[in-house]
């Protein structure tokens, strides 16, 4: 594998991937379903991605240097590794919906109204094709930056909105029980499925493979609990009836937040700080759908494919975004189409390899095919 990522790049990318739509639509959607209880569905979450990652990198432990399209080829033959490449370029199509929502209704709702919206999914498309065509080296360099924002965002919004918090805004905690928390948590895994999902097509390219698990598992840890700050804060600040009537909660409690009389209102600074972990989601759906298309026909470079791919998920996004209630519906019915991908791949190819255990060591030992 000639493009080789660090083991902190690789923690930095899942960082970023599993960030920006997580603080933003999500929190809304588990708001309406449990209430001041949606933290501890985040923090389900974060373990449920955790152990989703962590499954990812038992089915390469053996054949380090495969990705799924790969080891599903020497498992199965051709037409296997063709199946996975659909399923991966299907779930990175929805993925890229969801991350359009984001991208779209942070900038045009609270900032550009008047907008059109075309101009939105071009700009988004078009830097998107800039890194994604540049390769994911450039992408894990960028995820430094994006950790940094993040980093930056989290203090800024908690020191803006601690003179206002209320803690008795979280009681009772787990009132709406269990079963309700892990079943509102679906739309946490679903963001997490993205990270976890982008690892199947890159971990290959991450150096060190004995301590890949231990760095995915650290960046979704790291990442859920920069996530996790979100819904508390929007429970003890604004409150869950207040976060439930937004579709962008984040961007109400940026609205409160304040810094004595100097810095009212964080809306611009959220969005300056945040649009790089969005705008690394772009790039990586771009990247990981070409990827699934050029395995998918044979081509050993995904960068041709970059342009039709952008197109058509352009569209899409388009044809999603432009009708708000058909984007909450869509988004709805999203974690049960990702998380069957999600959680159902990896399972099925640990069981074929444990399965076939001669043609993984054989698989181990022979170059990845083309």
């Amino acid at each position: 594998m000639k493009i080789q990522i660090t083991n902190g790049m690789y923690v930095a990318l899942l960082i970023n991937l599993v960030y920006a739509k997580a603080i933003g639509i999500t929190q809304g959607m588990i708001a309406r379903e449990v209430g001041q209880d949606m933290w501890l569905a985040t923090l389900f979450a974060t373990l449920q991605g955790m152990a989703m990652i962590y499954l990812g990198y038992i089915v390469l432990r053996r054949t380090p240097k495969h990705d799924f399209v790969e080891l599903g080829i020497s498992l199965l033959g051709r037409w296997f590794g063709v199946l996975i490449s659909l399923l991966m370029v299907a779930f990175f199509a929805g993925a890229f919906f969801t991350v359009m929502v984001t991208f779209v209704y942070h900038m045009r709702d609270y900032f550009l109204p008047e907008m059109p919206l075309y101009i939105f999914v071009i700009a988004a498309v078009g830097i998107g094709w800039y890194g994604a065509y540049h390769g994911l080296e450039v992408m894990a360099r960028m995820a430094y930056v994006g950790v940094f924002f993040v980093l930056l965002l989290n203090g800024l919004i908690l020191v803006g909105s601690f003179h206002q918090i209320d803690l008795e805004n979280l009681r009772p905690v787990a009132e709406t029980g269990l079963p309700r928390i892990l079943w509102a948590s679906r739309h946490s895994d679903a963001d997490w499925a993205i990270a976890t999902m982008a690892t199947a097509m890159i971990l290959p390219m991450v150096r060190n493979p004995e301590v890949r698990g231990r760095s995915g598992i650290a960046g979704i840890a790291i990442g859920g609990l920069l996530v996790l700050l979100w819904p508390i804060l929007e429970t003890v600040v604004l409150s869950s009836e207040v976060a439930q009537q937004y579709i962008v909660a984040c961007m109400k409690l940026a609205r409160s937040a304040h810094m004595g009389h100097f810095i009212q209102r964080y809306e611009m600074i959220m969005v300056a700080c945040f649009s790089v972990s969005s705008l690394l989601q772009i790039m990586m759906c771009l990247f990981a759908s070409a990827h699934g298309v050029s395995k998918a026909i044979g081509w050993k470079d995904y960068r041709p494919m970059l342009i039709p791919v952008g197109l058509a998920l352009g569209g899409l996004a388009y044809w999603g975004v432009e009708d708000h209630m058909r984007a909450i519906d869509l988004l709805n019915v999203w974690p049960y189409l990702a998380l069957p991908i999600a959680f159902g791949l990896p399972t099925t190819l640990l069981a074929l390899r444990l399965a076939m255990r001669r043609k993984v060591e054989k698989a181990a030992a022979a170059p990845p095919p083309s």
